[in-house]
């Protein structure tokens, strides 16, 4: 290992060792040497801070940053089981997952993994925690996921039963057990009307948020959601069952056949009510560029194409 390459892991470990109580930098690190000894091997004083005073700047730093951004990603879990117990997670989830990427937007990556290992931080409210995690990570990976180019109306003038519809990459469908796609959205109003006061000073609740209180006491019941980017903001919309099993069945390559079959599947609908919404559905659906070309799709084309040039033959 060159000497750059070691200066700069020795750097990286003092700057993302967790923060004491009272969010100073650590006396000594993880491997229990001296801090201050450690700080002045690549740090140098100045006339006003030593070294482990310099160094601690970029500590605090860092920590106050990533809190921030993993803060703004998930305020609905900070709603639900109130901002208090939500810093003291995002610490402990952080410290155990710190961040290995480049970008803030990846902070979230492995927090419903590290849940589902440590429950006791979102109980009694675990499904109802669960559920805004999912849906949040999923606004995070609709809101920067890129778009594939759209199926023109002149892609659908030939549509059959083996027809390939590709679903644009941003889209999540998700199957909830509480209204959280509601609860986020007063979250983040609230949130809107307390930032707009002349000072936000102590605007996050301690105490779990009152819509929370509503959710709680409903009976869970299936829920399906789509979660979408659509001019270049994330929307929620809640979709019928026989709908979200069709767009589920083409997200993961099934032909137009294969879905509509799938999308019948356990529904009251009779085959020829399932045609007249699926004609509404893929209005809808194609008006708002769920479809996308990939070039499987572009294959399909080339190959109905050169089958009917054949058979003319």
């Amino acid at each position: 290992m060159n000497e750059l390459k070691q200066l700069q892991r020795r750097m990286a470990s003092a700057v993302m060792t967790p923060l004491t109580r009272n969010n100073g930098m650590k006396p000594r690190t993880a491997a229990g040497h001296s801090m201050r000894a450690e700080a002045q091997q690549f740090i140098k004083p100045n006339d006003r801070l030593s070294s482990f005073e310099r160094l601690e700047i970029y500590n605090q730093q860092y920590w106050f940053r990533v809190l921030d951004a993993f803060a703004d990603d998930f305020p609905g879990l900070r709603a639900i089981i109130g901002a208090r117990k939500f810093e003291q997670l995002s610490l402990a989830y952080l410290t155990e997952c710190p961040s290995r990427s480049y970008t803030l937007r990846n902070l979230g990556s492995r927090l419903l993994a590290w849940l589902r290992a440590h429950p006791e931080w979102i109980q009694p409210q675990e499904r109802l925690a669960m559920d805004m995690v999912r849906l949040e990570w999923a606004h995070v990976e609709a809101f920067d996921v890129a778009d594939e180019p759209v199926v023109g109306p002149e892609d659908l003038l030939e549509v059959t039963q083996a027809t390939l519809f590709a679903i644009q990459p941003h889209i999540r469908l998700l199957q909830l057990a509480y209204p959280v796609d509601d609860l986020l959205i007063d979250v983040k109003e609230d949130s809107d009307q307390h930032s707009n006061a002349a000072s936000n000073a102590g605007s996050y609740r301690r105490k779990p948020h009152p819509a929370v209180k509503k959710v709680e006491q409903l009976n869970p019941e299936r829920i399906y959601v789509v979660v979408y980017r659509h001019q270049y903001s994330v929307w929620y919309r809640r979709l019928t069952p026989e709908a979200f099993r069709m767009l589920r069945s083409m997200q993961q390559g099934n032909q137009l056949s294969v879905a509509l079959d799938y999308a019948l599947r356990g529904s009251r609908l009779h085959e020829s009510e399932l045609a007249e919404r699926v004609k509404e559905w893929f209005a809808e659906w194609s008006q708002m560029g769920w479809f996308c070309k990939t070039l499987d799709t572009m294959r399909l084309r080339v190959d109905d194409s050169s089958k009917r040039r054949q058979d003319k033959i």
